[in-house]
């Protein structure tokens, strides 16, 4: 995906949020309107009500107190509504573009003919470097606002006469040009920083975590904790950089304002109560334009998000909107001793010393990466001519080390796809042998089984993936160790229920074990020399 790719999708993701980006945009026009000149409009009141009140009784009672007040608690109100419905339409905007976002990102990711990206990449690609240009969105309303809300300082520094509006136009000017030219001086190599450095944490965070009991074992927790804090350390120092750039950008702009009201104040040809609404005005004017500032400023950290998901996804490429439907009836396997034919229904056992290329088989027949030892052909096609994708509904695959989602058991079966009964759940857990420990469980197929399915034994992993791969309803199943880690009282009730189950379903099976036990699943065998 190159960088107009990332366009293109971003672009479309908030095609959906238009009307809402419209709508919050007019409210924060009509809240930066409505503080500058509620700012504008108090300064005048006051001033015009203490002149009227060292005038004597009678200026007191010619002052019209009511139509002022009234219009300074109308704009109160306006303002304070604009601004929440800006609030509440940017960020629902925003909030549902980056979802679509994130989801067309792990659509192109799964789609990948590689899966092997590391999980932390992913995690930190899908979460920070997205949450990076969650500020485009949401700051788009802001940003042109400001702009309303300078043209009404101008209109009202106009009472004070051309003098005083030119001057506010000319440091209007002056702000955001030295703004932009002091922020892209100052944030972008902060910006950078931070997003590779919170990359760099949580991609090492993620994968630690995977291997928390090893470390644990291996007394190695406090070389990691020393090394996080360092990463963590490190982050800290970056981001007080660019806090720092943001607060010279912000005194500059509080400099500005008071150099506006200056100008204006000093240049006014008006009576006292319209210069003093001109000056506020003019503060008003600086305050809603350092919107745009701070825009400024964190559009470094947008293009520091946008360059890494460029170069994190460039070398995912788009899957085809349509595949090539495979009926996986004939799969062919090329060894050195000949050619195996295989139709649906039949059964294969894969075995080999320890690196041959057994999970790596199983993993191209998924269609979870490309490169196979063995010269394969599905439907009388190469498997380098099968796209991944086109590949993936033929198989089932319950691999060595199963990968399970933060959740409960039924969630975690209910991945296999759409429209399963409970039921249906529970059949494949009897015959994956892990029904009884699950209805043992207090809360059942509810059971929250943590983070990588962590509150589960390694055999009731196996198990549940096994179940899961059952639930598939695919023309093929693929196991790979499917006993590993029961025992023999278990691996045998599990072998037979699986041989119940194929027979049944006369789905094929290609399983890789080292189990003698498990070889009687298949009817052939395949040793891989490595």
């Amino acid at each position: 995906m190159t960088g107009s790719d990332l366009e293109a999708l971003l672009s479309s993701a908030s095609r959906e949020q238009r009307s809402s980006m419209r709508v919050a945009i007019l409210y924060a026009i009509l809240a930066a309107v409505s503080a500058v000149t509620l700012l504008g409009l108090s300064g005048w009141f006051i001033t015009g009500a203490a002149l009227a009140g060292l005038a004597g009784v009678a200026a007191v009672q010619a002052f019209n107190y009511l139509l002022p007040s009234a219009a300074i608690r109308l704009l109160a109100i306006v303002r304070t509504l604009t601004r929440y419905g800006e609030r509440l339409q940017g960020h629902k905007a925003a909030l549902l573009t980056l979802a679509a976002v994130r989801a067309g990102l792990f659509q192109r990711f799964v789609g990948a003919p590689d899966l092997s990206r590391a999980s932390g990449d992913m995690a930190a690609t899908l979460l920070q470097d997205v949450e990076a240009i969650e500020d485009r969105f949401i700051r788009t309303p802001a940003t042109l606002g400001s702009l309303g809300g300078a043209g009404a300082a101008l209109l009202l520094c106009g009472a004070a006469g051309w003098a005083s509006a030119l001057a506010l136009l000319a440091i209007l000017i002056v702000t955001l040009g030295a703004s932009s030219l002091l922020a892209r001086r100052l944030l972008p190599a902060p910006a950078r920083q931070i997003q590779e450095a919170i990359a760099r944490l949580k991609h090492d965070v993620v994968e630690y975590a995977v291997c928390s009991a090893e470390l644990v074992a291996y007394a190695m927790r406090e070389t990691v904790e020393d090394e996080l804090h360092g990463r963590a350390a490190a982050l800290d120092r970056v981001r007080f950089a660019f806090t720092r750039g943001e607060a010279m950008l912000a005194a500059f702009v509080t400099l500005m304002g008071g150099v506006a009201m200056a100008a204006v104040i000093g240049l006014s040809d008006a009576s006292l109560p319209v210069t003093m609404l001109a000056g506020l005005a003019a503060a008003g004017a600086i305050e809603a334009i350092g919107a745009g500032v701070r825009s400024i400023g964190r559009d470094a950290t947008v293009a520091a998000g946008i360059d890494r998901l460029s170069a994190l996804v460039a070398r995912t490429p788009e899957p085809p909107l349509q595949g090539t439907r495979l009926p996986g009836t004939r799969i062919t396997i090329g060894t050195g001793a000949g050619v195996i034919a295989m139709q649906p229904g039949d059964r294969l056992a894969i075995t080999g010393r320890s690196g041959s290329g057994k999970t790596s088989f199983l993993s191209c027949l998924a269609g979870l990466q490309d490169s196979c030892a063995l010269a394969v052909c599905i439907d009388g096609r190469p498997l380098a001519n099968c796209a991944a994708q086109d590949r993936r509904p033929l198989f089932a695959l319950s691999p060595q080390d199963a990968q399970m989602i933060a959740g409960t058991i039924a969630d975690n079966l209910r991945l296999a796809r759409s429209g399963l009964s409970e039921a249906a759940l529970w059949d494949a857990l009897a015959t994956a042998c892990l029904a009884d420990e699950v209805r043992a469980m207090p809360q059942g197929l509810m059971t929250w089984i943590g983070d990588g399915g962590t509150r589960l034994s390694g055999g009731q992993r196996k198990r549940l993936s096994l179940a899961r791969a059952l639930l598939a309803g695919r023309p093929w199943l693929l196991l790979d160790e499917p006993s590993e880690g029961l025992d023999v009282a278990t691996e045998q009730k599990l072998k037979d229920n699986i041989i119940a189950w194929l027979d049944r379903t006369q789905s094929g099976l290609i399983v890789v074990t080292h189990r003698p036990a498990m070889l009687a699943l298949a009817d052939r065998q395949l040793t891989l020399a490595g």
